[in-house]
């Protein structure tokens, strides 16, 4: 990607990774078991018990990365008691945590391209027509872009 004044990038990076989101994100929710995590409760699983076994993650890695995600404000906990057990919590997506479907479909989108040689196993679609919908990059107006017309701009 080329950047606003037409350098490419080579030399060094153009903002401090302490002021950049791309690098906060990946410092809070950028480790496998996490995005596995978010992936879980983004398919509708919410209680420990079942993200640890659909996940194989051991139950002190899961229970730390929960309270992370909790702390952070990505999951909030929810009580819900079966009959005859004890109460217990469900991991809830915050809004701020429903926010992150859209880089989580744009990284199944791209591993369903570039590593799935069996075909996409799942697909996003507008409810009402079924239409797939896709990750993309959009001006303030809502008009389409290519990812190559795109640049990096630094605000001042």
């Amino acid at each position: 990607m080329a950047y606003a004044d037409g350098d490419t990038g080579d030399d060094i990076t153009p903002t401090p990774r302490a002021r950049c989101g791309m690098a906060r994100a990946a410092d809070l929710i950028g480790d496998r078991w996490t995005l596995l995590i978010i992936r879980e409760a983004l398919y509708g699983v919410t209680r420990f018990d079942a993200m640890q076994a659909d996940l194989g993650i051991p139950r002190t890695v899961l229970s730390g990365r929960l309270k992370k995600l909790c702390e952070i404000g990505v999951f909030q906990t929810r009580p819900y008691k079966k009959d005859g057990q004890r109460a217990r919590h469900q991991y809830v997506l915050t809004a701020m945590g429903v926010e992150l479907a859209l880089p989580m479909i744009a990284l199944m989108q791209w591993g369903e391209k570039h590593f799935n040689e069996s075909g996409a196993v799942a697909e996003i679609v507008e409810r009402r027509s079924g239409a797939p919908c896709h990750v993309g990059l959009v001006t303030d107006a809502g008009a389409p872009i290519a990812i190559g017309s795109a640049q990096l701009r630094l605000k001042s």
